[in-house]
């Protein structure tokens, strides 16, 4: 059991030299589309609540 764990941990370590990782450039800029994005979903889900606020409230009045 310790064998196969060392040969997976191996195998992992040698996956993980073949990978391409970003640059930090890109990395960033990414972050800020990722940030961007994530406020306008919540703006928009923000307005939604308030129009279904204001309709529920309407209805059950």
């Amino acid at each position: 059991m310790i064998a196969k764990a060392k040969t997976f941990l191996d195998d992992v370590r040698a996956e993980l030299h073949r990978v391409t990782w970003p640059a930090r450039k890109e990395t960033v800029s990414t972050t800020w589309v990722v940030l961007f994005i994530i406020i306008v979903i919540a703006f928009y889900l923000f307005g939604c609540d308030l129009v279904i606020n204001k309709i529920l409230k309407a209805f059950l009045r």
